[in-house]
């Protein structure tokens, strides 16, 4: 340590307080007391990352040294708030809590001795849950956008979507969903794949032509991504199990086309109160929505009764231009990851339309009806009907 390092370490002690570990423990045990007081502080680790991953001090908030002038602020809006800063040895802590000062900031500490002296005093800390080398390398893209990092990159290999149908939505959506690491993804699909599906259905091919569609799912995404688990529901959608399967996920894809499936998933979802992404495709046309209970309409809000079945054709019967599916699935990919990172604006009350000849997107907004019988004020929807008697129950997409 040269001469002009020491008169600057001096010259930091002289404006800057410090606190031993036992005072930090001390007044992180007074913190979370059940009464609050006026000693509230912020602790927050300046370490970098590859010292955070080896422990750090339970409650503590991790900006590393490098990014503390572009990140304090999201951290600690309030510069009269109490900060206490903490490093592996107390010199790194010492000189960020004087750029803190120069920040404005009024009242920041260092924590002497730092986390080295932290752990030889016997003080509790924490591991942190970490990607591994291989997921920090696949998912890299995911760790350099600051709505996702590490810490949304984990909450999505902890969550859980259900896809209805593994057809022409569904194939884009797991493909997408599996790709970005979703952890747990479901399908649920008795049908087969067959020559024609595969104008469309990405996700499966000639080879597995024959075989049931949720399997060839689950084979397409176990080789692209081994981190997800698959688990195939070889059977329909119905009464007898609607609502258990949907208890189990936090988001469900639709991706069928058919009215009575389409309200008893919607009257399931408000039940477990889980969001709903619904996408359809007709030509040259789709659309995607979200139907989150109770924070917008829901299906029965937009087709109070289903139309008769020759004004809805199922694909097999009127068609649809085979990346039309590819685009709306995608869509609805992407509003599940927002959902489940809980981040921009999902497209809750809101449908977003897609003319593929005109090349144009449109939104409506649709109407959420306050006497709706499903999601209304004095909704029942475990007592509705599906229509499953008057819908013609076409193929999926």
């Amino acid at each position: 340590m040269g001469d002009a390092f020491r008169e600057i370490l001096r010259r930091a002690r002289q404006q800057v307080p410090e606190w031993t570990p036992t005072q930090v423990n001390e007044a992180l045990a007074h913190q979370t007391g059940s009464t609050p007081d006026d000693d509230a502080f912020v602790l927050v680790d300046v370490r970098e990352k590859i010292e955070w991953n080896e422990g750090y001090i339970p409650g503590a908030v991790h900006v590393p040294r490098g990014h503390l002038e572009s990140q304090i602020e999201e951290v600690v809006p309030d510069k009269s708030e109490k900060v206490v800063l903490y490093c592996a040895g107390g010199v790194r802590s010492l000189m960020a809590a004087t750029t803190l000062q120069q920040m404005g900031y009024k009242n920041v500490i260092s924590m002497a001795g730092g986390f080295g002296q932290w752990k030889g005093g016997g003080y509790k800390f924490t591991l942190p849950r970490t990607l591994s080398d291989a997921q920090s390398k696949r998912y890299s893209r995911h760790l350099l956008v600051p709505e996702v990092g590490e810490k949304g990159q984990l909450k999505l290999l902890d969550s859980k979507v259900l896809l209805i149908g593994a057809g022409g939505l569904g194939s884009p959506s797991a493909l997408y969903l599996a790709a970005a690491g979703v952890g747990t993804i479901g399908i649920i699909d008795a049908d087969t794949v067959d020559d024609s599906n595969l104008q469309r259905q990405v996700i499966h091919t000639t080879e597995r032509i024959g075989q049931y569609k949720a399997e060839s799912a689950r084979k397409a995404i176990n080789d692209l991504n081994p981190d997800v688990k698959v688990v195939t529901y070889i059977e329909r959608l119905d009464e007898t199990n609607v609502q258990k399967l949907v208890d189990e996920y936090d988001v469900i894809l639709d991706g069928t086309d058919n009215f009575p499936t389409r309200y008893l998933l919607n009257d399931a979802a408000i039940i477990a109160n889980k969001p709903v992404v619904h996408g359809s495709v007709f030509r040259f046309e789709g659309q995607v929505t979200v139907f989150k209970p109770y924070d917008g309409p829901c299906y029965r809000c937009l087709y109070p009764e289903p139309p008769p079945p020759a004004l809805a054709p199922s694909c097999a019967e009127a068609g649809v231009l085979g990346v039309l599916p590819g685009i709306i699935g995608l869509l609805q990919a992407t509003e599940a990851i927002k959902l489940l990172l809980n981040i921009g604006e999902p497209l809750v009350g809101r449908i977003l339309t897609y003319d593929a000849l005109a090349g144009e997107f449109n939104e409506i907004r649709p109407y959420h009806n306050p006497q709706c019988p499903a999601c209304g004020e004095n909704g029942h929807p475990e007592n509705l009907p599906t229509y499953g008697d008057v819908c013609a129950v076409p193929a999926r997409s």
